[in-house]
């Protein structure tokens, strides 16, 4: 069995790629293997943990680092905690991660047209329109993950789908045994890490007799120079 080791799996993305929905389906099913699970949701705790905070970079910088900071308390006390939050900025979630330690990082991306298509809140057409200023996406900029562990295309990608790899990638990762695997998406599941070392093992080894019998074949010796002959 795995460590039951806490851990962060951090999903950022604009807002309506589909976080939430996201986070809570893979919420529910680390739940269905006893994990302990904490869901930090900006949107919900956005008004107990820095309500009245402006919609600038500074104040945006501020209020992820305290999500990081509570992440991370959770987590080191065997909690997985899933955060869902736009996070726009590279330095921010870089510095979770440094913080947090146990930290896995899933892009929610998905195209600006496709979300203000399917936006029912109205943000985007009063972003668009110079209602919200320095609205992330339309007036300020979403700086997206260079290396994320899971990259998700909502556009494109079932809730199902971006939760598998979502779990495969804990698995790789230690955090979720086969059998943990087994009972969240009835299926049995092997970690990639360990398939990877299983095939550089095998290549190893049918490597190894060659060289051996390479080392056995013995170098001609180079052929003596004749000397002068004498007078």
């Amino acid at each position: 069995m795995a460590p039951n080791q806490g851990f962060t799996l951090w999903l950022t993305g604009m807002s309506g790629a589909g976080k939430t929905t996201l986070g809570d389906y893979v919420a529910a099913r680390l739940k269905q293997v006893g994990r302990l699970v904490e869901v930090l949701d900006e949107n919900d705790i956005a008004d107990d943990l820095w309500g009245g905070s402006s919609d600038v970079k500074e104040e945006r910088n501020v209020a992820v680092r305290r999500m990081g900071y509570v992440a991370s308390l959770l987590s080191r006390n065997q909690v997985a905690v899933l955060v869902a939050s736009v996070s726009p900025y590279k330095a921010g979630r870089e510095e979770n991660r440094r913080l947090i330690g146990r930290y896995l990082e899933v892009y929610v991306d998905c195209p600006t047209e496709k979300l203000i298509a399917r936006d029912t809140t109205g943000k985007y057409k009063k972003a668009l329109g110079g209602e919200i200023p320095n609205f992330i996406g339309i007036t300020e900029p979403y700086e997206p993950p260079v290396s994320p562990e899971v990259t998700i295309r909502s556009d494109v990608d079932s809730v199902e789908g971006g939760a598998q790899r979502i779990f495969q990638a804990l698995l790789d990762l230690g955090h979720l045994t086969p059998e943990d695997m087994k009972i969240i998406t009835g299926k049995r599941a092997k970690s990639s890490a360990e398939g990877k070392k299983a095939r550089a093992h095998d290549k190893g080894a049918r490597s190894r007799p060659a060289a051996r019998a390479a080392r056995m074949v013995k170098r001609p010796k180079p052929a003596k120079k004749s000397g002068k002959a004498k007078r």
